[in-house]
Order: structure tokens, then C-alpha cells, then sequence
């Protein structure tokens, strides 16, 4: 992967691809892998540029607080590293959180905004509170302990399963804690999100057990501009899940 410094971390990132630039932000607490089999569909269509948020997979984070705007400077950065004003962003689940407090932040940036499995609500209070629960249960059980209670509910393919406990597993204490701190802090988007110009494609698993399709429909209630996919039999990884449904609708983004 190609590395660079931003906002006192390493980020690491691929890019591959010819078209226009498109940036596939992966979900909680996983890594840019997360899209190989979507990525693949999509090369000859987009200039692909694939990051592994602060903290995950080979990326650095700080010690620190931070926020889903500090995750969405980061990306920023890498838009300047790579010389690019403009780029469509399509977020998996807490990766859509990034996107959206990137498109409130940097609106002239964003081409065109994907949101795969995720939300624009905020927590609630209980959703709020397990949150800081789960970040002091790492501390003393370590990573594994969300591993094992998260697999299930991203997908009911073995094979998925598998794949996701591994890559769950394999992350840094300090990257989940401060990930679900952000978070259960971040803003309630959908206000916002209502009043966009660039095109929003929102993709949705309709068996999705962590994040429920009713929430892909909210936001399509209040941006009926908005294009709405829900793919059958699918969970909250679609892209893994249903690759093919998630590229073609990616496409969407275009023009």
C-alpha cells in the first residue's frame, strides 16, 4: 500500500483504476479489503482510491480524541496529496459517517456521495451509552470481544463471517476505542443531507441486522432526488454480499 503523513498519522492507501475518481471508505472495525470483489467491477469505470481509515488496517491514529470530521480531514489530505479537487465518496456503515461529515465540511469536493449500509441519524442515547460500554470492554477483553458479538449480525454468510472475524480481530485496541467514540459523538446529518445538489445513491442490504434498510429509506424521504437501491437477501456487507448489485449501483454516480 502507499502511505502518506497527514494530520500527525500515517495513512495508507491503494489506487487503481482509469475514470472518474471515486474513494471507497470502508465501515467499523474493518479495512479497505472490505471492497476487492466491488472494486474489481468497478476499475474500468473509476479512478479508485481506497484508504484505510485512521487506525485501521495499516494506517496509524493518535492517542487522542478525535471525531468524524478529524477522519474526514484525513481524507482530505489525501484528495491533495493525489492533486484531486473532486472525487465521488461512498461510504460502508461508520465509512458513510466519515463521507457525510466530509460532504458537510468540504460540500465542494464531493461529485457524488454513495452511502452502503449506513445512516445519516445520529446515535440515540441507549445506542450512545453500549458505545463507551464497547470501548471500555476492549480495554479489558481486547478487540476479539467485538469481533465475536458484531460477526453475526454483518452478515449470515459463512464465508463473509469468516472473513470479517478475521479481519475484526486483527485490529489495534486504540483504532476501535477511538472509533466508537467518534462515533457515539458524531452529528445527526439528515438536516443536512436534505439540502444537497450532488448526486446520492443509497444502497441498502434489505436484511441488514446492525444498521435496518428503514434508515436508508429516511434519508431518501427527505432527499427524493436521492437514488434508493435495496438488494435482496442481502445483509449489512454488500459489497461482499452482493457485489455485482453494489457496483451497478455505484455506477449511478456518474454524471
Amino acid at each position: 500500500m502507499k502511505k502518506i503523513q497527514v494530520n500527525d498519522i500515517t495513512l495508507a492507501y491503494e489506487r487503481f483504476g482509469s475514470g472518474a475518481p471515486l474513494m471507497l471508505i470502508h465501515g467499523f472495525p474493518l479495512d479497505h479489503t472490505i471492497w476487492d470483489r466491488a472494486s474489481d467491477l468497478l476499475k474500468n469505470d473509476f479512478d479508485l482510491i481506497l484508504p484505510d481509515l485512521r487506525g485501521f488496517g495499516q494506517s496509524t491514529t493518535v492517542e487522542t480524541s478525535y471525531t468524524m470530521t478529524d477522519m474526514a480531514d484525513d481524507l482530505a489530505g489525501l484528495l491533495d496529496h493525489l492533486g484531486l479537487e473532486k472525487a465521488a465518496l461512498a461510504g460502508h456503515s461508520m465509512g458513510g459517517y466519515v463521507a457525510l461529515a466530509f460532504a458537510k465540511k468540504y460540500p465542494h469536493r464531493v461529485s457524488g456521495l454513495g452511502l452502503v449500509a449506513s445512516q445519516a441519524a445520529a446515535d440515540t442515547p441507549d445506542r450512545k451509552a453500549n458505545r463507551y460500554k464497547d470501548a471500555d470492554a476492549v480495554v479489558q477483553k481486547g478487540v476479539g470481544l467485538i469481533a465475536d458479538g458484531m460477526t453475526p449480525k454483518l452478515s449470515a454468510d459463512a464465508g463473509v463471517q469468516t472473513y470479517v472475524h478475521s479481519l475484526m480481530e486483527r485490529q489495534t485496541p486504540s483504532a476501535v476505542m477511538g472509533a466508537l467514540k467518534a462515533m457515539a459523538e458524531r452529528e445527526d446529518q439528515l438536516f443536512h443531507l436534505s439540502s444537497v445538489s450532488f448526486p446520492v445513491v443509497l444502497i441498502h442490504g434489505d436484511t441488514d441486522a446492525l444498521i435496518p434498510v428503514e434508515r436508508a429509506r429516511e434519508i431518501k424521504a427527505v432527499l427524493p432526488s436521492a437514488r434508493l437501491v435495496e438488494l435482496l437477501d442481502t445483509g449489512h456487507m454488500p459489497m461482499m454480499e452482493s457485489p455485482k448489485g453494489t457496483a451497478e449501483s455505484l455506477k449511478l454516480l456518474i454524471g
